[in-house]
């Protein structure tokens, strides 16, 4: 697979992941996935965890900039929730929001910097 083809699919899937992020986050809470047993804020942790993942292996050459506007549109998400009648804004999901998104990026920048020194490395004889 090209790596072309490869970021082309890694993209599609972190805008198909905001997009289902967004509308948990938006919609109607019935809709909104549940977990018996994770807790609010893992069920946040876990979703933006797996967002910041998606956009940092999807935008490889632009991860600063990915992760602040990530941090941006986490806290217009929280905002556009006092205009959706049932649901509510917290100061406390921004900051789980955005810090996950972050730590998520953090894990692929990691990820990365394995794969780049390990191809780096002379093969053993």
């Amino acid at each position: 697979m090209t790596i072309f083809l490869r970021l082309l699919l890694l993209r599609i899937f972190a805008w198909l992941l905001a997009a289902a992020v967004t509308f948990a986050t938006l919609g109607p809470p019935r809709y909104r996935p549940q977990a018996a047993a994770i807790t609010h804020d893992g069920e946040h942790a876990l979703a933006f965890v797996l967002l910041g993942l998606a956009f940092a292996f999807a935008y490889p050459r632009q991860r600063m900039l990915v992760a602040g506007l990530s941090v941006v549109l986490v806290g217009v998400l929280e905002l556009l929730q006092l205009f959706v009648p049932g649901r509510h804004a917290r100061l406390e999901d921004f900051l789980v929001d955005a810090l996950t998104t972050l730590i998520g990026m953090a894990i692929a920048a990691t990820i990365g910097q394995f794969q780049r020194s390990a191809r780096a490395r002379p093969a053993p004889r």
